[in-house]
């Protein structure tokens, strides 16, 4: 999803566009060209999402949907293929899982590459636990055992939790995202930073992936899972070994949370040690490039690259940034900062990217409009939202914990009105010294930072209603932000389950479910049955969407806050 808020580069005359993903069961889809600046933009979301799900539909054979899922819950068990492939973990294969056969990879070499790359790397195969949850009879301790297993399943499973081997366990998982395009490298900077710290907040409310190879797990967010699933450092790089053969201790995956603030008001809040390629860093700075930015480049450069083709070997790289792009696309991270391509009128642009995958393209409308706004306002009220990074992080880990939203508490900054005038210029007086004060935060519930609480936090929500009455914004978008708005508002409250909450209701309340936390192929089934029948408007869910919400299906033409 491409927002660009104040130009409109025309990419493509056609209004979709597809491209290939890591599942060969997979696809991503995009407008054909981004979005424009104007309010009555955001009127239009909905109606692209809705072509792209009927066009992709259109090709499709009998008793075959389109599913907008995060997760598929029997993902790795027998039978989740059809036709079905059995898995052949033999060294000599892509991923060498017991549990995902590598037909399911998509055929592209760049997937099959990756994949076996990545597991040569680490010098041995991905290791992704996940917390199962203890249901009534779920057995304690809940261990498996493995067929096929060579002992390296047995080593790396532990207790309690669902062990996946295969990076098909995280890029064969979905999710939504959106980039926009700043006005300058300045303002994309202040942007990136901003929004990394609504990152776990965005990520807990669009919560949306319970299940995984086919057991109730303990957490709703994918974003660990695919963050083990392509960890590619190897022991020592892991701390695991004395640094021998390996350059780095590298703290974190190639898929995980920023590690760094990119803009001057960021700087003080940078408190994670980072781990950066001096002699990239040194020639940056030699070369006019200012600290923040080499650093965040010459960290991204610890990484080896996990595919280069032959054919892009020997490139002019005055003209072309592919061997660039071939870093910076693997380093898969909450934020991405995303400079020009050479000789393009593209501008710098940021990609916002924790959000999980809704069912609907009213909800996936929501949130991605509920984030465009929220830059909108960023920008227009010079508004700061930044806290130490370290606490960033540990939002993210309670983000994706089982029901966030309504039992977690995140750390917030409690004055987002300090900055002053300070966007691109400077940070004003609150931003200046060195050093952070605890005082400027606290943990708050999501349901305070985004609906507010009367002497605690004003609230994302009136803040953006606040900001809308100041708009010109005719009456059929206003009403269609307005509705978006309101199911953000009552997930944050509670009020409306996430899709994670909802499939663990779904699967609770099946007759075949056995308190065991399994989900049998009958559960499945039934599940994505019904996650089809709500996406297609054929049936209603009141718990999920609320009553009225939809005014593209339901005809509802009022909305307030």
């Amino acid at each position: 999803m491409a927002f660009v808020p104040w130009a409109c580069l025309l990419l493509s005359s056609h209004p979709t566009l597809w491209r290939p993903e890591y599942g060969s069961y997979m696809i991503e889809g995009t407008p054909g060209q981004p979005y424009g600046g104007t309010m009555s933009e955001f009127n239009t979301v909905q109606d692209n999402m809705r072509k792209r799900r009927q066009e992709a539909a259109s090709v499709l054979k009998e008793n075959e949907a389109v599913c907008t899922v995060t997760s598929f819950p029997r993902l790795g068990c027998p039978g989740f293929t059809l036709p079905e492939y059995k898995p052949t973990p033999v060294e000599g294969g892509a991923s060498k899982s017991l549990f995902f056969p590598d037909e399911a990879i998509n055929k592209h070499p760049r997937f099959s590459t990756l994949t076996r790359n990545i597991r040569h790397r680490r010098g041995e195969k991905v290791v992704i636990n996940v917390p199962i949850f203890k249901d009534k009879n779920t057995p304690s301790p809940f261990i498996e055992k493995f067929p096929n297993d060579d002992g390296e399943a047995a080593k790396a499973a532990k207790p309690d939790y669902i062990y996946m081997d295969a990076m098909g366990f995280g890029m064969g998982n979905c999710c939504l995202q959106v980039t926009f395009q700043a006005c300058s490298i300045s303002e994309a900077r202040y942007l990136y930073d901003q929004l990394a710290t609504i990152c776990p907040i965005v990520m807990a409310l669009s919560a949306a992936s319970p299940f995984y190879r086919g057991y109730v797990s303990d957490i709703d967010c994918r974003w660990g899972v695919i963050s083990a699933s392509v960890d590619d450092r190897t022991r020592e790089e892991r701390g695991l070994e004395p640094l021998k053969n390996n350059h780095y201790r590298i703290s974190k995956s190639r898929y995980d949370s920023i590690d760094s603030y990119l803009s001057e008001c960021g700087e003080k809040y940078n408190d994670i040690d980072l781990t950066i390629d001096k002699d990239i860093y040194e020639h940056l700075i030699k070369e006019g490039i200012d600290h923040l930015l080499a650093q965040h480049i010459a960290h991204l450069f610890i990484r080896d690259p996990l595919t280069l083709f032959e054919e892009k070997i020997h490139l002019d790289d005055a003209n072309e940034s592919d061997h660039f792009e071939n870093i910076q696309s693997t380093n898969w991270q909450t934020m991405r900062f995303k400079p020009p391509p050479p000789n393009s009128d593209i501008g710098w642009r940021v990609e916002f990217r924790p959000m999980e995958v809704q069912l609907t393209d009213f909800e996936n409308s929501a949130y991605v409009v509920f984030v465009v706004l929220l830059t909108r306002v960023i920008l227009s009220y010079k508004l700061d939202f930044l806290i130490p990074l370290s606490k960033v992080d540990e939002n993210m880990k309670v983000a994706q914990k089982r029901d966030a939203v309504r039992q977690g508490m995140f750390y917030f900054r409690k004055d987002i009105c300090k900055g002053g005038n300070a966007v691109v210029d400077g940070c004003g007086s609150a931003q200046n010294g060195t050093g952070t004060d605890a005082e400027e935060y606290t943990l708050m519930s999501i349901d305070t930072i985004i609906n507010g609480k009367e002497g605690v936090f004003p609230g994302l929500i009136p803040i953006l209603n606040s900001y809308l009455e100041n708009m010109e914004v005719d009456v059929d978008t206003r009403c269609t932000i307005l509705n978006y708005l309101k199911l953000i508002k009552k997930r944050a409250s509670g009020e409306l389950m996430t899709v994670a909450r909802w499939m663990r209701e779904f699967i609770a309340q099946h007759p075949d479910y056995k308190q065991d936390s399994v989900i049998t192929d009958e559960m499945n089934y039934s599940l994505i049955w019904k996650c089809n029948q709500i996406a297609q408007g054929q049936a209603e869910c009141p718990e999920l969407l609320g009553v009225g919400f939809n005014k593209k299906q339901s005809g509802n033409k009022t909305g307030s806050l």
